[in-house]
This record gives C-alpha cells, sequence and structure tokens, in this order.
C-alpha cells in the first residue's frame, strides 16, 4: 500500500510549497510518505512536482455539466446567463470542446507516469448544492457518465487504473449495488476500480454524529455492495460529521436562488469537512479494503496544519514514525 497525500499545482498550493522541490522532498521524508495524488491545475513542472511523487491524478470536474452533455441550451442560458459565460465554463460550447479539456487532462496525468486517475461522478446545479431538491436521479447521472467515459477511453492508457470517485450529490454514491454494478460494467477502458471517499460516504448519512459510527457506516455501506466492493483500490481518507449543518442549511435556504463562487465553496467545505480520523477505529476500513493507494486528503491553509492533519490521521492508523 502506498501512502500519499492530495496535492495540486494551482497558486495557492504552490505558495505552500514554496514552489521548491527540495521543500516537497523534505515533507514527503518527515511524514513517512510515499507521495503525492496531483490535480493539475496548470501545465506540469516536472522540476517541482517529480515523476517519481506522482502515483495518481485527480482529474477535472465540473460539479454541473449534465445539461451541458445533453445540450440543454435553455436551461444553461438560465443558469450562467450568456453562451459567453457557458463557453468559459466548459472551454467551449460543443461536447467535443469539453472533452478535449479531459483529454489534455489525461495527457498530462500519463506525461507526468500516474498509475491511476481519479473520475468524479456526480451532478447538480447550483441551487440544489443547497437546496437538496436534485432534477437528476443517480441512475441518469451514471448512464451520463458511461458516455463521457467511454468517449475518453481511447485517450486513457491501458495501464492507467480509472478510479471512479463516489460523492452524496446524484451519481455514484456507493449507496446502490446494482448501479455501481451499472457503472463499472458499461465502460470501455477495463483497467478500472473505485476510490473510496470515506467523508463523502459519510456525508449521505446527516445523522452521523461520531467518528466511530462513521466507520461503522462505512463498512456496512461497503458490505452491501457484495463482490463489487473488490473494485476499491484506493482510499480518500478523512472524516466529514457535518450532519447538524446540512440540516440547518436545508431548513433556511434563501428565496434568491443566485450564488457567488465564493458562497458555493464555503457552503460544500462546511458539508465536505475534510478533517482527520482520531479514532484508532479506522483502521477497519484499510483491513476491510486493503487498498492499493491510501491518500490523505485535506484541506489546507498553511503548511502547519496540513502537517497536523496528517499526523493526527497517521496516528490513528498507528503509522506515525518521526524521522528526526
Amino acid at each position: 500500500m502506498l501512502q500519499l497525500v492530495n496535492l495540486s499545482n494551482y497558486t495557492t498550493d504552490n505558495d505552500l510549497i514554496c514552489n521548491q522541490a527540495d521543500y516537497l522532498q523534505n515533507f514527503l521524508t518527515r511524514h513517512n510518505l510515499d507521495g503525492f495524488e496531483m490535480m493539475f491545475c496548470a501545465p506540469w513542472d516536472k522540476h517541482v512536482h517529480k515523476q517519481e511523487w506522482i502515483h495518481g491524478v485527480h482529474l477535472r470536474f465540473w460539479p454541473w455539466w449534465l445539461d451541458f452533455w445533453r445540450g440543454d441550451q435553455q436551461e444553461l442560458l438560465r443558469q450562467f446567463g450568456s453562451e459567453e459565460n457557458i463557453k468559459a465554463c466548459y472551454g467551449g460550447t460543443t461536447r467535443e470542446a469539453w472533452l478535449d479539456a479531459y483529454r489534455d487532462n489525461i495527457r498530462t496525468a500519463k506525461q507526468a507516469g500516474a498509475k491511476y486517475a481519479v473520475f468524479h461522478v456526480s451532478h447538480a446545479r447550483t441551487p440544489e448544492l443547497f437546496n437538496w431538491q436534485f432534477s437528476v436521479s443517480d441512475r441518469e447521472v451514471i448512464e451520463a457518465t458511461i458516455q463521457v467515459v467511454n468517449e475518453l477511453a481511447d485517450e486513457i492508457p491501458d495501464d492507467m487504473t480509472l478510479l471512479f470517485e463516489n460523492l452524496w450529490w446524484p451519481g455514484l454514491t456507493l449507496k446502490d449495488k446494482d448501479l455501481t454494478a451499472l457503472l463499472l460494467d458499461g465502460v470501455k477502458h477495463r483497467n478500472i476500480g473505485i476510490m473510496l471517499d470515506t467523508g463523502h460516504l459519510m456525508n449521505t448519512n446527516p445523522e452521523l454524529r461520531a467518528e466511530a459510527e462513521g466507520v461503522d457506516y462505512i463498512l456496512e455501506t461497503l458490505s452491501q455492495l457484495g463482490r463489487y466492493s473488490r473494485y476499491i483500490r484506493g482510499i480518500h481518507l478523512h472524516c466529514s460529521l457535518s450532519g447538524e449543518y446540512v440540516k440547518y442549511s436545508k431548513n433556511n435556504v434563501r428565496r434568491d436562488p443566485q450564488y457567488t463562487l465564493a458562497e458555493v465553496m464555503t457552503h460544500v467545505l462546511k458539508i465536505d469537512e475534510h478533517l482527520p480520523f482520531s479514532t484508532p477505529a479506522v483502521q477497519r476500513i484499510l483491513d476491510y479494503v486493503q487498498p492499493d493507494y491510501l491518500v490523505h486528503e485535506f484541506m489546507k491553509n498553511s503548511m502547519g496544519e496540513w502537517e497536523e492533519k496528517i499526523i493526527c490521521q497517521q496516528q490513528a492508523l498507528n503509522f506515525r514514525r518521526l524521522v528526526k
């Protein structure tokens, strides 16, 4: 099992690591980490994010995309206001333009030597993130995802594992074995699997109040997948116990459905907390899944905060072995 952390080459993350390879090397050594799951938001600088550290790549994702894929121009104009705004979001006004953005991302992952790529399987329009009144079903999102991935299949190297990530919005939630099977059986690329996101799965149950309850809920959900639980190759490990906020926000939706990007991000991160597990019970998830890749996936505002979260979760897993 490789022990990784998430990192992007977005400006804020580059500033965090002083945009220096030596800084990253010391960081990995300090925490006994094997490398990174990268997200490429800009061209790859191989001198900073060295190839030997990059084991996976989280592909770009659009939380709202199904209306664009369906060509629902009326709905898109209602959401975005103009064709220029639509173009700015998706890189063009056609399916091919949007798919090319994915293809470019996949090519970068290939150049960086990634062993796996992560693909989000979800969709929700902006107001739905707040009111939870979704316009599409899990099945509709999964069926469209199969179409998208099959259009991209020729670009994905045979030796690159495509891992589908669960979320709490419509799509792959891992709560329905038949829909999980539909996705895994329906894509052309056969080197596939699941990237279990523990926090996202916990977000599907607003009644959870303690980490140990979350561990029990995750294991119960995975057991109901039957043989499809064996497709889990990696884990985005983090904790989310945001049920109280979810209940509050559902009951306090404002009448004006227009939200700024900052409001959306603040809201989503209050749901998806990305906190470290501190209970040793979390080891039961690793024992059950036996993943190839363990990603300590956290949001970070400073290097100190990031390291504290990693240390906390490693200690819960009894992984912590100080080098210095």
